[in-house]
């Protein structure tokens, strides 16, 4: 199993305790176990096949979607937009990737509140992180949302960088979401309630 190298230190902290508990009471370290995989299973990295294409917006995340809504985006956008929310539960792969290929032309962070990450005011309020990615197609502006649980986000590029479809974006830790904003030209392909995969859900095609 990949793992991302962010999640090595709270591994290996889950895993010693785990053997100091298996040292001083085993019954007590295997009530512990499941704890110690669990940390192991959040920080996975896999790497998925799909569908490809600068025709084709792909989910930036796993999880469920809880909201597609338009809405007006002034910072990049400039204009109309639609937003698609997917929430990441605690279970779910918490590696964040480019929904498209492009150039990184905007990134901003904005310290805020740790509230739950699937409620609405959460895109205003909550601690975050915005990328926004200039494509072949069209600009797409994707935010890393901290939730009640989450302490820290990861955003690999700064501006300027060149990425790829599917290449990783960052990670967020224990519990948040990924808010997609995409402007009219984008024809939208999910809808709220349904869960979505990351580097293999198609969640918006180009008109």
């Amino acid at each position: 199993m990949r793992v991302a190298k962010e999640g090595w230190p709270f591994i290996a902290i889950a895993w010693l305790i785990l053997a100091a508990l298996l040292w001083f009471r085993w019954w007590i370290g295997l009530a512990w176990l499941p704890v110690a995989v669990s940390v192991v299973a959040f920080f996975r990295d896999p790497l998925r096949k799909g569908p490809r294409g600068e025709e084709l917006v792909l989910a930036p995340a796993d999880g469920l979607v809880v909201a597609v809504i338009p809405t007006d985006e002034p910072a990049f956008l400039r204009g109309p937009a639609s937003r698609i929310s997917i929430f990441m539960s605690v279970f779910d792969v918490h590696v964040n990737r480019y929904p498209a290929a492009g150039r990184v032309a905007l990134t901003s962070y904005l310290p805020g509140e740790f509230g739950h990450a699937m409620a609405e005011k959460a895109s205003q309020r909550n601690e975050q992180s915005t990328v926004g990615l200039e494509t072949p197609r069209g600009r797409i502006l994707i935010r890393q949302i901290a939730g009640a649980i989450a302490r820290r986000i990861v955003t690999d590029h700064g501006e300027g960088a060149l990425v790829s479809q599917c290449q990783r974006m960052g990670l967020i830790r224990f519990g948040s979401r990924v808010d997609v904003f995409l402007p009219p030209g984008a024809e939208i392909m999910v809808r709220a309630g349904e869960r979505t995969r990351t580097a293999r859900t198609v969640i918006a095609r180009w008109t």
